[in-house]
């Protein structure tokens, strides 16, 4: 089979992880492979997620490395034995890979903290919300790739439905609450949305009030997505020129310490929905 050429995040990420076990224990990707009896080149497709690898090579690579950590092996194995291609495939071809990452991404995460100053999380807009927030984008797209960017953000909200549903924690400042996109009307619609989301059990709200003064973060869009082990969390940051993926262990330690320091300024989540009821009932 011929390598891919556009892997996806997740796969590019398994890759890099079988990359850090080969370099901590030393290793060459010509004794790499000598070890598993393959071509030299096998081993970088591998690690740049351009090869596809069996669950049970990824073992007989952490063999070959010395690696010991059986947590981070089984979540590496069962990310190699994935056949099943999610929702997100129905999309390709039709919108950036960046969006079916993220919502890739999401689909695995065992826990989604997500940390927003001026935007609404994109996991939980509204129709209404999200065509206004597209119909925003310079150079202003076309009228259908409007839609097919909507029906994508819409169908994210699968991953709240499925059985093992990610726990999701929210940290959204007062200014994303203000800002009227698509006008007062669907501002509040999208904030009684909010509301009725919050009484899932899987799903958490805190809001930052503008009272609550400056905090870590305050400028930027994150969500922080927990793997089956803390070896495979990974950061998804929201810029301008489009989303970037973090997962660098000392790049993450800062984003946790930032999320819990928002949260700690951030009301309780129950004095967090009588803030967003409040701000609905004005409108």
């Amino acid at each position: 089979m011929p390598p891919r050429s556009t892997p996806t995040e997740r796969q590019r990420r398994l890759g890099a992880e079988l990359r850090k076990m080969r370099t901590s224990a030393g290793m060459t990707t010509e004794h790499a492979a000598g070890l598993l009896g393959v071509p030299r080149t096998n081993v970088p497709n591998m690690e740049s997620g351009r090869s596809g690898i069996s669950a049970e090579r990824v073992r007989a690579l952490a063999s070959n490395y010395g690696c010991t950590d059986e947590a981070l092996i089984d979540a590496l194995a069962a990310m190699a034995s994935e056949r099943t291609k999610g929702w997100w495939e129905t999309y390709r071809g039709q919108l950036p890979t960046v969006f079916l990452d993220i919502a890739e991404m999401e689909w695995h995460a065992r826990r989604l903290r997500i940390a927003l100053t001026v935007h609404m999380p994109g996991l939980l807009q509204t129709e209404e919300h999200a065509r206004a927030v597209f119909a925003a984008v310079i150079p202003r797209l076309p009228d259908a790739d409007v839609d097919v960017r909507v029906a994508q953000r819409i169908d994210r909200k699968q991953v709240l439905e499925k059985p093992e549903a990610p726990a999701v924690d929210l940290t959204i400042h007062e200014a994303a609450l203000r800002i009227q996109f698509g006008g007062a009307a669907a501002i509040k619609r999208q904030l009684e949305y909010l509301l009725s989301v919050s009484e899932r059990d899987t799903v958490t709200i805190r809001v930052i009030p503008f009272t609550a003064g400056g905090f870590p973060g305050a400028g930027q869009s994150v969500i922080y997505a927990e793997g089956p082990v803390p070896g495979l969390d990974t950061v998804e940051l929201d810029i301008t020129h489009g989303p970037e993926f973090v997962d660098a262990e000392v790049q993450l330690q800062k984003y946790r310490a930032q999320l819990d320091a928002m949260e700690a300024v951030a009301l309780a989540p129950e004095e967090s929905r009588d803030f967003i009821k409040s701000l609905a009932r004005d409108l």
